[in-house]
């Protein structure tokens, strides 16, 4: 089990989870912590938690909170250079990566070369610089353990494989978000609000919308290829709408493994942070007895055309990737801002990835580049 964690993005939904699985595991400390904006919420962690250092993404905000915790015995950074700090601190065995989007990938390359635990919570990482990510992390011996709830399942699922040639293929389940069993003409009428209403999970707003589109899946399926060194034709998509089976593993002997327990990311947190350990959780435990029936439907690629741009870019490989995130990530911003509507993201992706031209075997500022063309793209066609 690890001592000592830092968390970046401690005050998102993930975060905070995160906090509250270090109340309850005694001897666990926090070597830093960090957030965008949100400055009385970060002042309550620090209060709480005593971290070594707290980063803020302005230096307005980080000249906030070092006024709300004057007197404690924490310094207080800003910006990508505090990001970077936090990844790597010595004190840290453990990062828990929840920010969301891109500016999570330098911290994270950060704290691989500094040898730490990821926890990473993150997709937004292994979707644009997954290949990259992976060798650094093989170079310095970094172990990533994965938080999302499907990756978290498929990661427990191949314990004992002794060769990824035995196994057919990875299942990840979806619910399917709120807008399961519309129609495309039915999808494109839903609000923000609407869009907002995930029926069985608790999450942040971006990922949410992601829900919604099926394009968080979509990102998914990408980083289930990077994680595990499998094609595009291992890895596939099915709707559990009750979230209760959280992604399925199925050998060549013809065995499916399958990992269950009730929607709640706690679960994979902990177990991210005291792999291969387990013990009690706060998080209510499943109930074979009084759970629905369980359900499997395949997805709609045409009401739901992220999934399908995703699988698309994922076939191409290269730079269409980090184009498919920073399209959606600034299509997504706008459509939470009220600019654009929801039939919109798939539109503006789209254009992206065609305006945008891959690189085969892209370096990281090949990868940088892409994100920064895609979300141009998408400013100017939404205008």
């Amino acid at each position: 089990m690890v001592q000592c964690v830092s968390i970046l993005g401690s005050t998102g939904s993930i975060g905070r989870q995160s906090l509250d699985i270090i109340r309850r595991l005694p001897g666990i400390r926090v070597a830093a912590l960090t957030a965008g904006t949100n400055v009385e919420r970060m002042a309550q962690q620090c209060r709480e938690f005593s971290p070594k250092l707290a980063v803020m993404a302005t230096q307005e905000a980080a000249q906030a909170l070092a006024e709300r915790i004057k007197g404690l015995p924490i310094r207080v950074n800003f910006g990508e250079a505090g990001l970077m700090e936090a990844a790597s601190m010595a004190d840290a065995d453990c990062v828990i990566t929840a920010v969301v989007g891109m500016v999570g990938l330098k911290p994270t390359l950060a704290a691989i070369r500094a040898k730490k635990r990821i926890g990473l919570a993150n997709k937004e990482t292994l979707v644009c610089a997954g290949e990259l990510v992976m060798a650094e992390a093989e170079k310095y011996g970094a172990e990533i353990v994965p938080v999302d709830s499907e990756h978290s399942a498929i990661f427990q699922c191949l314990m004992g494989c002794g060769s990824r040639k035995e196994i057919r293929r990875l299942i990840l389940t979806c619910s399917g978000g709120p807008f399961y069993g519309m129609s495309y003409d039915e999808v494109g009428k839903m609000t923000k609000e609407d869009a907002l209403r995930h029926p069985n999970w608790t999450m942040g707003p971006k990922i949410t919308v992601d829900c919604a589109t099926l394009m968080n899946k979509g990102l998914e399926v990408i980083e289930a290829m990077r994680l595990y060194r499998l094609p595009l034709s291992q890895v596939s998509v099915v709707i559990h709408r009750q979230s209760i089976v959280h992604s399925l593993v199925e050998y060549r002997d013809g065995a499916v493994l399958a990992q269950l327990g009730t929607p709640d990311m706690r679960l994979p947190i902990r177990y991210a942070m005291t792999y291969p350990n387990r013990g009690e959780n706060p998080a209510e435990p499943l109930d074979l007895l009084s759970c629905p029936p369980l359900t499997f439907a395949q997805p709609d690629r045409t009401a739901f055309p992220c999934l399908r741009l995703a699988e698309e870019a994922a076939a191409q490989g290269g730079t269409a990737c980090a184009v498919l995130n920073g399209a959606n990530e600034e299509a997504v911003r706008l459509f939470l801002a009220d600019r654009i509507g929801f039939h919109d993201i798939p539109r503006l992706v789209a254009q992206a990835r065609a305006e945008v031209a891959v690189v085969a075997s892209p370096t990281l500022e090949d990868i940088l580049e892409a994100d920064r063309l895609a979300r141009e793209s998408v400013l100017r066609k939404s205008n």
